[in-house]
């Protein structure tokens, strides 16, 4: 499934790091997809990806698209936020549980009061020098 994007016309405050690992990733999401690696031993799925399942410690691993729906586990909004996250100040950040069974943080997209256990989905950030994964309310 596609993941709905959002154009900024600024820079990311905080560029993620992209490694010869972590490209795949980087180069999807710009793309509009959400890939994370899974484990061919024993199918567990993780996030952020790995080389070596966390799981049963293989290393034989594959990239795949785990879905992009889920719960709002739990968030908070930053107002004292670090020198580098000022000038976005106040943002909501969340711990997300899709539907796959990834748990995983990210940013939270909305103007709307947040509730633990309300549906959510990825989404996409488009900076001009990279893109951010994120999640957003829904309908439920």
């Amino acid at each position: 499934m596609k993941l709905f994007s959002i154009h900024r016309d600024n820079n990311h405050p905080y560029p993620p790091r992209v490694t010869a690992f972590t490209k795949p990733f980087w180069d999807a999401l710009g793309k509009g997809q959400f890939l994370t690696t899974r484990c061919k031993n024993c199918q567990a799925q993780t996030f952020p990806p790995k080389v070596t399942c966390p799981h049963c410690w293989s290393s034989d691993l594959d990239w795949v698209e785990p879905g992009i729906s889920g719960k709002l586990y739990s968030w908070t909004r930053v107002h004292a936020a670090p020198a580098v996250f000022v000038d976005i100040a106040p943002y909501a950040l969340g711990i997300v549980d899709l539907d796959c069974g990834i748990r995983l943080a990210c940013p939270i997209v909305t103007d709307q009061t947040l509730q633990c256990d309300i549906p959510v989905e990825l989404i996409s950030i488009e900076y001009r020098d990279g893109y951010q994964l994120a999640a957003r309310p829904v309908a439920s």
